[in-house]
């Protein structure tokens, strides 16, 4: 299976006025900051959960389901009670106490379970079977990548007002966004992406050249990026489009996070961060008058952190 531009083109019909048009400013000379942020429930997993959602036929009575690192999770809560549904939602025991006490506060019913995403998904899926509420994957399901795409389809759009953009910077988790981005920008500019040191499951999987690989998962950005393979989905999108995986640490991580709240006031999560550590740290290097987009992928972080 597979996600192209004619998939993303429709799901940003299918959710225009549920997402927002986030801000792409531009930070210094050639290098524009997609704000996604600035989005509803604080990242772009909005657009995934939308797109999933108002794809399905008919919502069942148990309403829908899901696992997440936490963003994720927000981001179908906050959907279902834009939508009036129930949402179920999983977490596991890393994720970050400020997106848990976001889930409640959208209404959704939350269990925090398993060391790992992996162990959270998995308690979801036999919930799921037991009261047939809609999966909602955190990544590799085509509606979810399409959506997630549409922050690439508004790069390009926003960028062509003030030059142009020839690459993307994308951090990568389960894939499902840069997979998104990759099918929306096709043709029109290249796509980088991004992964912690300690959580490399699409440069593995690229480099053995076969499917998904388990890795370890740990480090500052594990709560958001903590996916332990990469989904098939953005995985093959990735393949067949040639597109180059690079490594960041966790100081990198650090420190553009810091970057992005000293230099903008742009507060985002360490994920959220791992895009801008790339060009910062030296491990993706512009040519000369490259016009590069950063996305800057989620904000759910606790403020008192970013002084």
């Amino acid at each position: 299976m597979t996600v192209t531009r004619e998939d993303v083109e429709r799901a940003a019909a299918r959710i225009a006025g549920r997402v927002r048009r986030t801000p792409l400013m531009e930070g210094e000379p050639g290098l524009l900051l997609k704000l996604e942020g600035l989005q509803h429930a604080g990242s772009f997993k909005v657009r995934g959960a939308f797109n999933r959602i108002l794809s399905a036929e008919a919502v069942p009575a148990a309403g829908v389901i899901a696992a997440s690192g936490g963003n994720h999770g927000v981001a179908v809560a906050y959907a279902a009670r834009v939508l009036g549904i129930r949402a179920e939602i999983f977490v596991p025991e890393i994720c970050a106490p400020v997106k848990v006490a976001g889930l409640r506060a959208l209404g959704a019913h939350v269990t925090q379970t398993g060391a790992i995403f992996a162990e959270a998904y998995e308690a979801s899926a036999k919930r799921a079977a037991e009261t047939g509420a809609l999966e909602i994957h955190a990544y590799d399901q085509a509606e979810v990548v399409a959506g997630q795409g549409t922050a690439g389809l508004e790069i390009l759009e926003q960028a062509r007002e003030s030059g142009g953009v020839d690459t993307v910077l994308v951090a990568v988790g389960g894939g499902g966004l840069v997979g998104g981005v990759v099918a929306a920008v096709a043709g029109a500019a290249k796509v980088v992406a991004v992964e912690p040191e300690r959580i490399p499951t699409l440069h593995e999987a690229l480099a053995r050249g076969g499917g998904p690989v388990q890795v370890e998962v740990s480090g500052v950005a594990a709560d958001a990026l903590g996916a332990s393979k990469v989904g098939r989905i953005g995985l093959d999108i990735v393949r067949a489009a040639g597109v180059r995986a690079v490594l960041v640490g966790d100081d990198a991580i650090v420190r553009a996070r810091e970057e992005l709240w000293r230099d903008y006031r742009i507060a985002a999560e360490h994920a959220g961060a791992a895009a801008l550590a790339a060009l910062r740290s030296g491990v993706y290097v512009p040519e000369p008058g490259e016009r590069v987009a950063v996305l800057v992928c989620g904000a759910n972080t606790d403020p008192a952190t970013l002084a």
